[in-house]
């Protein structure tokens, strides 16, 4: 079983009174995380499943006595699939409030839901993480970074959620079901969805504009609707854990591009499936997309996992210079530029230059780019 960054950052923060909410896409591996959370500790546990019809309503339905008799003798309770609860914000902030000494550990498939269910009632009591597909420094500590290394070709078509990765050789077969399954299912499920069939169409236009600016105008005429459908449909993939959206960088040229917007896939392997396009590296004219797309969202792995609270964007000019990706923390400015030919020349616009003399610039390659994600 692959070992996953955040079993140590949470095991720290037990015992500090405050719940940990874990939120990741479907089959990315949350259940398996509170398992392995389960075995770390010496204490005794808890462990309520809420895809169960009875659990659900006890916790949807309880007052603190019920809550008191329910967790008598525990010392942790772990809440798997918490977003289907009705009322469990409240539920937890009883436990929080009311039952301080236990530590609660919490997971939701969705933030569509869960998010606005928890966040007011659990203000300044709770600690928040994501759970993403598995990180090449996850598969690296795990196999040796040589494997990881060999591997690389497989991640950049198939992706790495956990299923994908365990079970080589079925790769397309599992992608088709999680696509067609389980990924959106929580759209469906929570928002009032009156065109099923027009998700799938803009996941397909989402997925050939890879690494391109995306028009909510543009995609409103290809898909025959208005933009504000299409601004509402890409909210709620976002909020699925689907893709994510980068803004451009605006603040001193006058030529610099203010609003607008790129949009990339939490997962390589997500966004073949969605064009049915499993072809080898070597066969794709879509390359330099997924490369960029793997690298920023390994990144974002990165910068969620070790902590680093970075603001994201790319830039670009009315003259065409542009960088593909940037980080703002702390005040420093980061620009990278992403390439997979590690011999290939780039020089970094003056206009850019000029304007950010303090960035720091990085070209990020197939041989370097691991330095960057913490290898």
């Amino acid at each position: 079983m692959i070992a996953r960054t955040l079993e140590d950052i949470i095991l720290e923060k037990t015992g500090t009174g405050k719940a940990i909410i874990i939120l990741g896409p479907r089959q990315v591996g949350k259940s398996t995380l509170l398992r392995i959370l389960e075995s770390k500790m010496s204490h005794k546990i808890l462990s309520l499943n809420c895809d169960n019809s009875d659990i659900r309503k006890l916790l949807s339905d309880s007052d603190v006595t019920t809550l008191r008799r329910l967790t008598l003798g525990y010392a942790t309770v772990l809440i798997d699939e918490a977003q289907r609860v009705a009322n469990i914000g409240m539920t937890l902030k009883l436990i929080t409030d009311q039952l301080p000494d236990l530590q609660l550990i919490v997971t939701g498939s969705s933030s569509l839901d869960l998010a606005s269910l928890i966040n007011e009632p659990l203000t300044g009591r709770k600690f928040e993480y994501q759970l993403y597909p598995l990180s090449m420094k996850e598969l690296a500590d795990d196999r040796g970074f040589l494997e990881a290394k060999r591997d690389l070709g497989q991640r950049l078509i198939y992706g790495s959620f956990p299923d994908v990765v365990n079970n080589p050789g079925n790769e397309p077969e599992i992608l088709n079901n999680l696509v067609s399954s389980y990924l959106y299912k929580d759209v469906f499920v929570f928002q009032d969805i009156r065109k099923p069939e027009f998700i799938d169409q803009l996941l397909e236009a989402l997925a050939l504009q890879l690494a391109s600016e995306v028009s909510c105008h543009e995609l409103a005429s290809t898909l025959r609707t208005d933009s504000k459908t299409v601004q509402r449909y890409i909210s709620l993939l976002e909020k699925a854990y689907v893709v994510f959206r980068l803004r451009s960088l605006s603040r001193n040229a006058r030529n610099e591009l203010k609003k607008s917007r790129k949009i990339y896939f939490y997962d390589n392997g997500v966004r073949n499936a969605i064009l049915g396009n499993y072809a080898p590296v070597v066969a794709r004219t879509d390359f330099g997309a997924l490369w960029e797309n793997f690298f920023i969202a390994e990144r974002m792995k990165y910068l969620h996992y070790n902590k680093i609270y970075a603001k994201r964007y790319f830039w670009r000019t009315t003259q065409q210079q542009e960088i593909d990706y940037l980080e703002e923390a702390d005040g420093q400015l980061q620009a990278f530029e992403i390439k997979w030919d590690p011999t290939r020349k780039f020089k970094f616009p003056s206009t850019f230059s000029n304007h950010y003399p303090q960035a720091s610039l990085n070209l990020v390659h197939s041989e370097n780019f691991w330095e960057f994600l913490g290898l």
